[in-house]
């Protein structure tokens, strides 16, 4: 009897490109970088551009894997998305995900 198991083959990841600092946040509002380093670890983050959505970022992502795995998007049976900043309530981003791959 054969066993049906989940294998990761390839694995991705996108940030966008711009980079808000915490210098440049203190710009912003009253605090330092010291500040929010010794409370967070957080040195820098990256910021979505107007429009790009989690699922923008995770198809990139997703595009990625796909490429280091040597795989195509048809080879997939299942896409995992967690995350606390979804496109849309309803549907969840992993199917905008998988619309995105074809």
């Amino acid at each position: 009897m054969s066993q049906i198991r989940s294998v990761i083959t390839g694995c991705g990841g996108y940030l966008p490109d711009t980079v808000l600092t915490n210098d440049d946040l203190a710009k912003i509002v009253d605090t330092s970088h010291e500040w929010i380093f010794e409370r967070t670890g957080i040195r820098e983050r990256h910021i979505a551009a107007e429009g790009e959505l989690t699922s923008d970022l995770g198809t990139s992502a997703a595009r990625q894997a796909l490429e280091r795995a040597e795989t195509e998007a048809t080879d997939i049976d299942l896409i995992v998305l967690a995350t606390a900043t979804p496109d849309n309530t309803f549907p969840a981003s992993a199917v905008s995900i998988q619309a995105n791959l074809g």
